[in-house]
């Protein structure tokens, strides 16, 4: 079949993709169709297979040439799709990117056929200014104070909790268990408001409305009624500038007794510990490494922002559509749900599941334009993971967690496609330490580790 075709370039990386089959190409397939109908179908005053063409298509005229234009058009975008030479990379559709035709074309047997398909094709990406450059990330280490928390925390985790005597009250560090509701203007409960069963210690704040200092002193079964007002910038959106009234009943309330800060505690942590240094120590090594991986992402993405700036890049809809969709489903993963459950869900939420992934967006468009610049910057300078390095990686891992090197091998077998996630894995990495050898990392204010895990960076 003689197809002829042009790529038009559109906006947001889509392309027009118009293709046109000569008529006689046209004419002889829709013989072909026609042909075949005549050997199956059976036509009332005629054998099987030997009703007249003339007949069928007086019959059957507007079906057949409506199958004949799916049949043609379909046939032509094979031969147009498997033609690597004739249709380069940059003029395929995107996996997750469906054409769609743009207007609907028509069967005309005496005339060539002529249509048009609309699709995203990989965004053209040409990397500006990447070596030579300057970003700041902030001076931190790891302090005696941050050692001070975590030790805390594992006193924390490995005390005592026993009920507190009938009359006494609520202190900071008790653990307390409370039912709570919003009331209206009239003291009357606010539907879909109400929280039983809700523990916490005090002093934490982890409850939305944040009324540690007014469950502060209560007593077991004691309930209390109170309005409380929240700050314009308060945490929580729905709350902030607002004044809240609730009623709060404390039905639980138990004291911590927080063991010795000695070898003992160390040896109940894990028996690998001999003394309270010795946790210490691993409690430090592993702050460390943490604050260097923290640090090396920082790091990485001040660069690549650096990068954008000089590397504009269209964005195609159906690539951030999928970015979008693959973050809704890791958050519905959390809550042990599907797409569609989490999104019924929110449905009532004060968020709603369509600003949250509106307020998505921002951050999907930047993580997608600074992939395509490790992608492009892997292509451009041929970086590659050698069968070799990959099997360095695997024996790398082996030993975590308690995964031997076998069990390592298998889930990185020579077949699987995590063998490949872990080769572009390797590729990345490459991208990463070229862009901190290259450019210029300057300490910037100094910043505590406490708040930069606060801040998620």
């Amino acid at each position: 079949m003689t197809v002829t075709k042009e790529i038009t370039s559109r906006e947001k990386s889509s392309v027009k993709l118009s293709v046109t089959i000569g008529k006689d190409d046209v004419r002889s397939q829709y013989d072909e169709i026609l042909s075949e109908y005549a050997k199956t179908l059976q036509i009332p005053g005629f054998r099987k297979g030997k009703a007249p063409k003339e007949v069928l298509v007086r019959k059957f005229g507007d079906s057949l040439k409506s199958e004949a234009l799916s049949k043609i058009i379909e046939k032509a975008l094979g031969e147009v799709f498997e033609d690597e030479e004739a249709l380069p990379r940059e003029s395929r559709p995107l996996p997750y990117s469906t054409p769609k035709m743009e207007d609907e074309p028509k069967l005309d047997l005496e005339s060539d056929l002529s249509f048009s398909m609309v699709y995203d094709v990989l965004p053209a990406v040409k990397v500006g200014k990447w070596q030579g450059l300057e970003v700041e990330v902030p001076d931190v280490s790891v302090g005696e104070e941050d050692l001070s928390r975590e030790l805390e925390a594992i006193r924390d985790r490995n005390a005592i909790v026993l009920d507190k005597d009938d009359g006494q009250a609520a202190e900071k560090g008790d653990v307390v268990t409370v039912d709570y509701r919003e009331l209206d203007d009239s003291g009357q409960p606010l539907a879909n408001s109400e929280r039983q069963g809700f523990s916490f210690t005090l002093g934490s704040e982890r409850a939305i409305y944040k009324f540690d200092d007014e469950i502060t002193g209560m007593k077991k079964g004691e309930h209390k009624e109170f309005s409380k007002t929240y700050s314009g910038d308060f945490e929580h959106e729905e709350l902030a500038g607002k004044t809240k009234r609730l009623t709060v009943t404390l039905t639980s309330l138990k004291a911590k007794q927080l063991p010795d800060l000695d070898d003992d505690l160390a040896q109940d942590v894990d028996e690998k510990y001999k003394t309270l240094d010795d946790l210490k120590a691993d409690i430090r090594q592993r702050l460390e490494k943490d604050l260097s991986r923290r640090l090396r992402a920082m790091k990485i993405n001040a660069l690549l922002e650096k990068i954008m700036e000089t590397t504009p890049v269209e964005i195609p809809e159906s690539m951030l559509r999928m970015e979008l969709d693959s973050r809704w489903r890791d958050l519905a993963r959390q809550f042990n749900t599907d797409s569609a459950g989490l999104y019924k869900a929110m449905g009532n939420s004060p968020f709603g599941a369509e600003s949250v992934i509106e307020e998505w967006k921002p951050s999907a468009l930047k993580g997608i334009h600074s992939r395509l610049i490790i992608e492009t910057l892997m292509e451009d300078l041929k970086l590659d993971a050698s069968v070799e390095e990959v099997e360095q990686e695997i024996e790398k891992l082996a030993g975590t967690d308690g995964v031997t090197l076998e069990q390592v091998k298998e889930y990185y077998g020579p077949e699987r496609r995590e063998r490949e996630f872990l080769k572009e894995e390797l590729k990345e990495r490459k991208v990463f330490d070229l862009l901190l050898e290259k450019n210029t990392i300057k300490p910037g204010k100094k910043e505590k580790y406490v708040d930069l895990i606060a801040n998620n960076r």
